[in-house]
């Protein structure tokens, strides 16, 4: 079972996400962040690229994509919160980009 993450790894593990540019949500407990590219292809591809690495992790973003920006967020849906999971893709979408 998928569990919440604690407050330690909160304090280890988004540190290292905050600095790269994700953010906490106000509204729940969820990280976001815009990803920007040079254009629209680069953007899907990117989209796609990161597709296929959440259907490995069986955990899949909140996105929506106009021309050359994505705006991601990420939560675990059956806990109702931040789990490991929307760490290990939050790394994987920033090493894509």
């Amino acid at each position: 079972m998928r569990k919440p993450l604690t407050e330690t790894d909160r304090q280890e593990t988004l540190a290292t996400l905050l600095a790269s540019g994700w953010v906490v949500c106000d509204n729940r407990d969820a990280i976001q962040k815009q990803f920007i590219f040079e254009n629209f292809t680069v953007a899907f591809q990117w989209m796609t690229g990161v597709a296929i690495e959440a259907e490995k992790l069986g955990h899949h973003p909140e996105w929506s994509n106009v021309y050359r920006t994505v705006d991601v967020v990420l939560t675990t849906h059956d806990i109702g919160g931040l789990s490991e999971l929307d760490v290990a893709l939050a790394t994987r979408m920033d090493a894509m980009a």
